[in-house]
């Protein structure tokens, strides 16, 4: 069946093609004969010239050039047009020299016509592409929007079409940093602009190059790497704190119908906006071997990942507690699994029981209390503020003071970013926890006690009420993703690399003299902006922000701040002789003044009374101003 061109952007392709073989056929006879092309200028040339074009259209037509795109032109168009020419003049040519025997005509001048309707026809559609190819690179290249940086193992042909459709993409929410190839064939070249930069055997020492322009990922692009290379490519990255993915084959993709709405798995990793934190892991195993471990709120998210992570460090013992039964009871079996000898106990219990809290650790009597058991949803502690003080500040006191009874080795107390200049009642009941710690660290040192080491970090990509869940939920339903604030930012990092520092900064925190009452911090980098993140969650998902899915300004919540800090302005950074770790050393508060407070706040609290418990955070807290607010 001829196929003849229904759209407006074909029918002006038609035009242009037609015009082009009027053109072509004088033309051509004018690079023949030069000056002498006068002489054989005359109706009957023009006439045959008409034929051509009406030939050339039928030729055009029958081929069916325009089922193609110019902005996609490729080697398949030009097989069509150099189809298309040769029957047209083919046609022609056989046509007039029936008639003619082409007296006039010289022989070459089909030959020459055929190159020059290729180029006529050929030219401008690729030139389009050209332009348009370049066009779009360029606004890719200067779109500012969050992108995961990544480096491509392979420089075959699946690496050259990522290249090029990542160039193409406004959207696109990666930035490729360049190819490793299996040899050093290729080193040095480029594709589509982005360079191959070394071989295979190269990766460790680029990846150390490389670690200061905040390459997130590898993507492998080659799938006939041996399993043992991949081992070992798998090995080093994860010294360097990358992650690696393999690139899915077109075949691959899902042609359920039903299915072709669903958006494609975000890896958290990719949001994070700079490599993983790498800790010593070493001085961790020499912490955690073989010694009785208690873990309060075990069934949180730092909970489960500090009782994943030091499970694998063959501890003696490991106690799990939490109020959640149900949390306790899915961190208690997936341990079950995991490490089927590791000897272990759930208890379901809170850190606000005192007397249970002292009967388990006296019992018990663990080398190691990781308290990790809090309230940290900033608008639920905000609408419940009693149970904030009771649970974050007065529970931590307890845990403390257990600890003490029972001269428990080493306690490590769980802080937040939200702890420093608090503007809600989670930040300033978390800040009165690490006063607390603080002063008991100071005050049990002579004495050989217990060593309490508090450890301060920002958000948790994908832990419970934090925004990522929240984001990924709305996106699923369609959107819209809902910020409160365009401008809002926030530090974020990854629950492996959180519960890292914890313990970390617990084994760095019990050898060293130097650390006593201060509060160690992890370095994580920039803050994000959580509408860019909204963004990038869109584009990783395959959608476009805007179009696909829109992100609506909500506002902001009750005690939420617009930037969050790591440090208070009167805290001075001390050198904490780690990689990625930090010691911030603020004021360390009376502990006996604490004690009398805390009681007037336990009364206060347990009483029901609001503007007392209130009155004395705020006085304890001077930063936090909860009459301002009204």
């Amino acid at each position: 069946m001829i196929f003849f061109p229904r759209f407006n952007r074909s029918r002006i392709a038609l035009v242009h093609d037609t015009a082009m073989a009027t053109i072509s056929f004088p033309l051509a006879l004018y690079l023949r004969l030069g000056d002498e092309f006068s002489l054989i200028m005359n109706s009957e040339i023009a006439v045959a010239n008409a034929g051509f074009s009406v030939t050339a259209l039928s030729a055009f037509i029958f081929s069916k050039m325009y089922r193609g795109i110019w902005r996609y032109a490729s080697i398949n168009d030009l097989l069509t047009i150099t189809k298309a020419v040769t029957l047209a003049i083919l046609i022609f040519f056989s046509i007039l020299f029936v008639l003619t025997r082409l007296e006039g005509i010289p022989r070459s001048a089909p030959l020459i016509q055929w190159f020059l309707l290729m180029a006529l026809l050929g030219g401008p559609r690729f030139c389009y592409r050209s332009i348009k190819d370049h066009h779009l690179s360029t606004i890719v290249n200067k779109i500012s929007h969050r992108r995961v940086s990544v480096l491509l193992i392979g420089a075959g042909d699946t690496a050259e079409t990522f290249i090029r459709e990542q160039a193409r993409d406004r959207n696109s929410a990666f930035n490729i940093i360049g190819v490793i190839d299996q040899d050093n064939g290729r080193v040095g070249r480029e594709i589509h602009g982005v360079p191959v930069i070394a071989e295979l055997t190269e990766l460790d020492k680029v990846l150390r190059e490389y670690s200061d322009i905040g390459l997130q990922r590898i993507i492998l692009t080659n799938r006939d790497l041996a399993g043992e290379t991949v081992r070992e490519m798998l090995e080093i990255a994860e010294q360097h704190g990358i992650t690696m993915a393999r690139l899915p084959l077109l075949t691959e993709l899902k042609t359920d119908l039903e299915n072709t709405a669903e958006t494609r798995p975000i890896d958290i990793t990719d949001l994070l906006g700079r490599p993983q934190a790498v800790l010593d892991r070493g001085a961790i195993k020499k912490l955690v071997a073989g010694k009785k471990i208690l873990i309060t709120g075990a069934g949180g998210t730092i909970g489960k990942e500090l009782v994943r992570q030091i499970s694998d460090y063959n501890p003696a013992h490991i106690t799990l507690l939490d109020n959640a039964e149900y949390n306790l009871y899915q961190i208690d079996m997936e341990l079950s699994n995991r490490h089927k000898e590791l000897s272990r106990k759930a208890v379901l219990g809170s850190v606000r029981d005192r007397k249970k809290m002292e009967s388990i650790i006296s019992q018990l009597k663990p080398e190691l209390v990781f308290h990790a058991a809090a309230l940290k949803h900033v608008p639920m502690v905000e609408a419940n503020p009693l149970e904030g003080v009771l649970t974050n500040t007065i529970g931590s006191q307890i845990v403390a003071d257990a600890c003490q009874q029972a001269k428990v080795s080493v306690m490590v107390q769980i802080s937040t970013d939200k702890a420093v200049n608090p503007t809600n009642v989670m930040g300033a009941t978390k800040r009165l926890a690490e006063c607390y710690c603080q002063s008991l660290d100071v005050a049990e040192r002579p004495s050989d006690g217990t060593r309490y080491v508090t450890v301060r970090f920002g958000n948790v990509l994908g832990s419970t009420g934090s925004v990522v869940p929240l984001f990924q939920s709305q996106l699923a339903k369609g959107g819209p993703l809902t910020v409160t604030h365009k401008d809002i930012t926030r530090y974020f990092m990854t629950k492996g690399e959180a519960v890292e520092l914890v313990l970390q900064a617990s084994a760095r925190g019990s050898e060293d003299s130097e650390a006593g009452g201060k509060i160690f911090v992890l370095d994580m980098g920039a803050p994000v902006k959580i509408y860019d993140l909204a963004e990038q969650i869109i584009r990783l998902s395959g959608q476009k922000p805007g179009e696909d899915v829109t992100i609506d300004i909500i506002g902001l919540r009750p005690g939420e701040k617009l930037h969050e800090e790591l440090l208070h302005v009167s805290e001075n950074l001390v050198p904490a002789q780690s990689p990625g770790l930090f010691l911030a050393a603020p004021k360390v508060r009376d502990l006996n003044y604490l004690k009398e407070n805390f009681m007037i706040m336990i009364t206060s609290a347990q009483a029901g009374n609001l503007s007392v418990t209130l009155r004395h955070l705020a006085e304890l807290v001077p930063e936090y101003k909860p009459f301002d607010k009204k």
